[in-house]
């Protein structure tokens, strides 16, 4: 039994009462488009000893979102899709002792943003600070979380690097664009329109080109007098990874992270032996394994939002019950910045019972 429960048998935290057994949810029984979101009512779960019931205020939409509701990841179904969110402590475990009710908090999970509450395991999730709002507290966790640990752990950047950035202007783009701008890399980023360039470039881009009308490798020869770049981030896959390969110096890095514009074909292993080059396919989830990575990674992520190094923009927010639409708008490569879902008793949803 939870702590809350057996203390308070009927307490009330910005909506929530322990009487109340059900919520509103989008979730998915089978693989597909934006068709197989359903927008259902189900029971409340209960926190084990070791996990907090948080009610959600925001919950984030990201491309692995879209991976596992068309079936490029395999979820178990049916499922809650959703993997971070932000909102307030409601219930917590008997075992649980770092977190209290009333805590602010953004969690990561899986399969359980998309909802009015999430059973939070404490390990992947942290304390806001009092100065940074829920949304933004929301919007930075994941796409920030990526970023750092990509320009920490996947290759560590420096102020002598040249960086490409595929993608430069959307969410995961803008923190990496940012965080190497910060450390005092040459960056340059790369972008589907002028306006998407601007933004770039306001961000702290050296130079953007315009993947749309320009040929990637032969504009990253010219800005680098030949010698080519030391790092490429790719967070779009099929669409760019030749081109990711092409812009690298000899004993450059790849570092290709996403699948937004589809999954990269399998290659032979010995081209990356044509200028000894380093290939990684990281995901986030193995450089945050333990509570204390999480924990390190979040605040030093957090402290560089507070003291306004890292501008987290927020592209658009949609209600819970418009999920479909959230998705269109990312699959669209419209964003420039975080999608969020609104999560809260206000939306009114038509219920699949």
């Amino acid at each position: 039994m939870s702590r809350l429960l057996k203390k308070v048998p009927n307490i009330n935290i910005r909506g929530y009462s322990s009487l109340q057994n059900k919520m509103q949810a989008i979730q998915i029984s089978k693989l597909g488009g934006i068709e197989v979101l359903e927008n259902v009512t189900l029971p409340i779960p209960k926190p084990s000893p070791t996990q907090l019931l948080v009610k959600n205020e925001f919950a984030g939409v990201n491309f692995i979102d879209t991976y596992f509701r068309t079936g490029l990841y395999m979820p178990p179904l049916p499922t809650i899709l959703g993997e971070e969110g932000a909102g307030t402590v409601v219930d917590i475990g008997s075992q649980v002792s770092d977190f209290e009710v009333g805590d602010r908090i953004a969690f990561m999970t899986s399969f359980q943003g998309y909802a009015e509450y999430a059973t939070i395991d404490p390990k992947k999730a942290i304390k806001l600070p009092p100065n940074v709002p829920t949304d933004i507290g929301c919007a930075t966790l994941i796409q920030g979380l990526t970023a750092y640990t990509l320009i920490e752990r996947s290759y560590k950047v420096t102020k002598n690097d040249t960086v490409l950035i595929h993608a430069a202007a959307g969410g995961t783009g803008r923190l990496l664009v940012q965080l190497c701008r910060h450390i005092g890399a040459t960056v340059i980023g790369t972008t589907s329109s002028e306006e998407k360039g601007k933004i770039a470039l306001e961000d702290g881009c050296d130079h953007v080109i315009n993947y749309s009308t320009e040929d990637v490798p032969s504009r990253i020869k010219e800005l680098t007098n030949g010698k080519m770049v030391d790092v490429v981030f790719d967070g779009v896959g099929k669409a760019t990874f030749w081109k990711s390969f092409d812009s690298l110096k000899y004993c450059g890095t790849l570092v290709s992270f996403g699948n937004a514009s589809g999954k990269v074909e399998p290659i032979e292993i010995n081209i990356l032996s044509k200028k000894n080059l380093v290939l990684l396919r990281p995901t986030l989830h193995w450089y945050i394994t333990t509570k204390e990575e999480f924990t390190n990674y979040s605040k030093k992520l957090f402290d560089l939002v507070q003291n306004g190094t890292l501008k987290v923009n927020i592209s658009k927010i949609f209600d819970l019950k418009d999920a479909a639409q959230a998705h269109t708008f990312m699959e669209s490569r419209l964003s420039t910045g975080k999608v969020l879902l609104r999560i809260g008793s206000h939306n009114q949803i038509k219920s699949k019972q």
